[in-house]
Formats: structure tokens, sequence, C-alpha cells
């Protein structure tokens, strides 16, 4: 089994997806991203307050890019299982294995407090460490050191454990509005500790880590069984209408898994408005249940596909080069809305022309990147 075209066309996806939502931060005036009972100071975002208004267009626009953060943690240790096995077969040291993920967890969170917190507090005027998305990734690579090692159904058992009780141990940790400390903030709910802001609590998303290391393992069985990975096609697809039928009924019983996040009402953009901050079981299971099934379809078509994927399809090329898109497109985004005027002044058509132009300008560069990195495996590229 080589490169999975499917899993690189879904993280090249759900980039773009991820464009329209920061593009929708630096643009729209109207921006919509009440995603939490607890106030998410690293945004400046109060909590969700009952009988707000969720229009359509906005609610939709943040709503899509709901299926990022998820499915990017989830497929990340999908890769992470197939490269460790590959290091190994290629006769690397469990330890040399240990360093490089720790090494990289390293790398990932000096992006984020050098670099995307850094372009923040220029902006700013002062500095302010944002712990966003790289941060959840970085120390869950660390902890993935360790991890790694439990049997693979543990790494299941766990995180579905975490998804069943989290939001007991949450509310025990902080109710909505109460200030967390130190310890709660970087890993259950989001806070802050002094000058820094954590967004990504690491529990919940190193927890949808380890359900990719083990979708990654199954994968590797496949591999060992002579069978490729569209056989895993059919189990993606029922597991994701299960984890839907698992957000319906949460969402209908309008209680406990929702953190807080009630539905003010019958209306869809109530059913779908599901607590990300910290991510909630029921919308674990909405963003996990649809992208099982997207992936899913994804493994069907490249099964089903004459030759080999196209290496300039856009969403491949993006895949294979997910992290270094990221760093750079953030910044490009704050840049042309600080040069246009445009800065948290803008609409929706504005949204949609930025996240498309991003995309575009970053293309030829995430081209030449991947194929430097595929050409350099040991070198400094391997981190990003």
């Amino acid at each position: 089994m080589g490169r999975i075209a499917a899993i690189d066309w879904l993280r090249g996806f759900v980039m773009v997806v991820m464009a329209v939502d920061h593009a929708s931060a630096m643009f729209n005036a109207e921006r919509l991203a009440i995603d939490s009972s607890y106030p998410v100071a690293a945004f400046g975002v109060a909590g969700w307050e009952p009988g707000t208004p969720l229009p359509a267009a906005q609610f939709f626009t943040r709503w899509i890019t709901h299926l990022c953060a998820p499915t990017f943690l989830f497929l990340s240790g999908t890769s992470l299982a197939m490269s460790v096995a590959g290091r190994r077969r290629r006769g690397v040291p469990e330890g040399d294995i240990d360093r490089h993920l720790v090494a990289r967890g390293f790398v990932l969170l000096g992006f984020e407090a050098l670099w995307l917190s850094g372009m923040q507090g220029a902006a700013l005027g002062r500095y302010v460490l944002v712990l966003q998305v790289l941060y959840a990734i970085g120390v869950a690579l660390m902890a993935m050191a360790l991890l790694r090692r439990l049997p693979t159904p543990w790494l299941v058992a766990l995180p579905l454990l975490w998804f069943a009780g989290g939001e007991w141990l949450t509310r025990a940790v902080a109710l909505p509005g109460e200030t967390v400390g130190p310890l709660a903030a970087l890993l259950v709910v989001p806070g802050r500790i002094g000058f820094a802001a954590v967004a990504y609590p690491l529990i919940p998303w190193l927890a949808m880590m380890m359900l990719g290391w083990a979708f990654g393992v199954y994968l590797l069985g496949l591999r060992e069984r002579g069978l490729g990975a569209a056989h895993a096609a059919r189990r993606c697809a029922l597991a994701g209408l299960a984890s839907l039928a698992l957000f319906a009924l949460l969402r209908g019983l309008d209680a406990y898994g929702n953190l807080g996040l009630l539905r003010d009402g019958p209306e869809l953009v109530q059913w779908l408005h599901a607590s990300k901050y910290p991510p909630s079981a029921s919308f674990a299971a909405l963003e996990l249940g649809l992208m099982a099934l997207l992936l899913a379809g994804l493994m069907r078509y490249e099964a089903t596909s004459p030759g080999d994927p196209q290496p300039l399809n856009p969403f491949f090329v993006l895949g294979k080069t997910a992290l270094f898109f990221y760093v750079l497109h953030f910044p490009l985004l704050g840049i042309a809305a600080a040069a246009t005027g445009l800065l948290g002044q803008g609409g929706l058509p504005h949204v949609y022309a930025a996240a498309t132009a991003v995309v575009v300008v970053l293309y030829p560069a995430c081209l030449y990147y991947g194929r430097y990195k595929a050409s350099h495996p040991g070198g400094l590229a391997q981190y990003l």
C-alpha cells in the first residue's frame, strides 16, 4: 500500500474549506463564530447566549468549516500510524521514531508561538500567544510517542470513553463563564494563562488523533492481507452513518453531550449548532461522521478510477502539503485584508473571493514544496 490518494484528496479539500473560515476571520464584518457555551478568549468571543440570531448565510459559511479540525487531527493520526510503520520497516530504532515525533511537535509549537502568534501580535501591536490547532497537533504528536505503544483497542476505547464522559469532567473543571486554571485550559476547556490564550485544549483533539491512528493500523492490516484501502470504504460508511445517528440522538435529547450549547428551536441551524470549543460529543459525532462518509466515497472513487491520481489535482497537492499551506495562508489573508482596507469590513462575497485567491496564489508554492519534500525525505521538510 503506497500513499492513499483518498486521504490526500480529503485533507486537501478541508484545507480549501479552512481558507474560507480564515478569510471570514479577516474580511467578514458580520462573522458568526459563537461555537461554544464557554467564552473563547483566544478569539475574543463570548459564550453562546440563547436567543442569539443565527443568520443562515453566515451560519453555514462558518458551519462548513467545522469539518476541518476534526478531519485534520484524525487523518494526522492515520498518516502517523502508516509513517511509523514505514520507519519500522526501514529499521529505524523506536527511540529515533519517538525523537522524530517529539521534534515535529516542537516545530509545530514553534510555528504557533513565533510565526502565527507573532504575525497576529504585529497586527495588534502587542504579543499574545494564541494556542490553536497547531498547539493541539504538536502536543498530540508528542503524546503519541508514548500512546502509540498501547494496544490498538485501547486507542479506540479511550477516545470513545472521553467523548462519552468528558462532559462530566469539563463541567467539573469549569461551568460556562467560570475562570479556569492553567492546566485545565491546556487540557480540557478554553481559557487564558497569563498572556497566552488557549482555543484548542489538548485532550478532545488528541482523542481524535488516537482514533485516526487506530484507523491507520486497520489500513496497515488490510495491506498485510493483500487488500487495498478501498476495502475500508464500507466500514467507513457504516461508521459514518452510526456516528451521524448518535449526533441526531444527542441533539434530539438536547441535554448531556452538547456541553451546554442547546437548541433554541426546531430549525436546521439550531440542530447543527454544536460546541466546537471544546468539542462536545455531538460535535465530534457530526464532524467525524461526515468525514467518514466523505472518506468512504473518495476511497471508492480512487479504487474505480483508471490510472494513478492526477499529480496536479489541487486537492491532491494541498493534501500533501497541508501544514505548509496552513502556515502561509493565514498571514497572506491578513495582509490582503489590511492592504485593501477590508480588515473586518467586508461581506461574504469578499470572503469567498479571498479564499479562492489565496488557494490559487499558494497552489504553485505548494506544488513546488511537495516535490521538494518528496525528493528530500530526510531533510527539514519532513517536519512540516
